[in-house]
Parts: C-alpha cells; sequence; structure tokens
C-alpha cells in the first residue's frame, strides 16, 4: 500500500521531520475457548507475522480505520469490539530519512465473514493460527504482539493504558 496522500502532502512541507500518527493494530479472533484462531499477515518487506496495522485517516474514526485495514489486507470482514491497549510505539526512522511515531490502538476484533486472502502489495502471506500456536514474531518487537494478542484473546474488562 503507498504512502496515503496526506502524509506525502506533509511530507512535502515538513520534510523528514517527525510526525505523531494514529496507528490501529487489528487482533481478529474466530472461535473461542481451546479452538480460537487468530489472524496473521506475513508483511512482505520484514517477512514476519503480526496482526493487521494501519494508519487512520483524518477525520477516521480508530475502529473503523482497523475494520477497513483488515478487509483490505486481509479480504475479511471484522467488527472492531474493544479497545484493548492504548500505547506509544517507538520512533520510526524510515530508509528514506522519514520520521514518525506512533500512538497505536489494539482493538479486539470479532471475525464475521470472508476468506483470509492477501488483499493489497504489504503481505505476502495471511493464515489464521490457533492461539496456542503463534508463528516466530518478529524480534523488532514481538512482546508488544504477544501482549496484543494475549489481552484480546482474554477478552479483558478493561484498556491496558501505559504510564
Amino acid at each position: 500500500m503507498p504512502t496515503p496522500e496526506y502524509i506525502v502532502s506533509l511530507r512535502e512541507k515538513i520534510g523528514h521531520d517527525p510526525l505523531w500518527l494514529t496507528g490501529v493494530t487489528a487482533v481478529v479472533l474466530r472461535g473461542s475457548g481451546a479452538s480460537a484462531e487468530v489472524l496473521l499477515v506475513r508483511g512482505r518487506e520484514t517477512d514476519a507475522w503480526s496482526p493487521v496495522t494501519g494508519i487512520s485517516e483524518p477525520g477516521e474514526e480508530p475502529a473503523v480505520t482497523a475494520e477497513r485495514e483488515v478487509l483490505e489486507e486481509a479480504g475479511i470482514v471484522a467488527v472492531a469490539e474493544s479497545l484493548v491497549w492504548v500505547h506509544v510505539m517507538e520512533p520510526v526512522v524510515y530508509g528514506n530519512g522519514d520520521r514518525c511515531q506512533f500512538l497505536d490502538l489494539v482493538f479486539r476484533c470479532r471475525y464475521v465473514s470472508g476468506e483470509a486472502r492477501v488483499g493489497d502489495d504489504e503481505n505476502s502471506d495471511v493464515r489464521w493460527f490457533p492461539l496456542d500456536a503463534l508463528p516466530e514474531l518478529p524480534s523488532s518487537h514481538p512482546e508488544r504482539i504477544r501482549l496484543s494478542i494475549a489481552d484480546a484473546a482474554a477478552g479483558a474488562a478493561s484498556t491496558r493504558f501505559e504510564r
């Protein structure tokens, strides 16, 4: 997926200066109990598995972002049911020098319909994994991904806030 047009436009004005962006992580679950599975995508650039992630468009509700990104990236219709975790990710510097930092909103999403498939050029694979048999996670932030999945699967009554 190309860089959103509004970010390209901002970059024309601010160059490589840091951008503060709202990102979402969509932890899509289907089934329950011992048969529960989580939807993961394999990034084309990193070759690493993770939940679906994305950037909110200006004015877009974050839960809508989560649902849109799941449909675009994995061909799955899902409904964001709860906000699981709110945290600030480490700053990122891209190969071209662009810098940004994300406020990440992690949503527990319920599978509604669709067959998992690669829906765009960001990912090379999409699969359902049993919660007790996750693939190797990226070395850059495996604990964040594990916590996101665990918190979503637990159906916690409250949102995790970092302090």
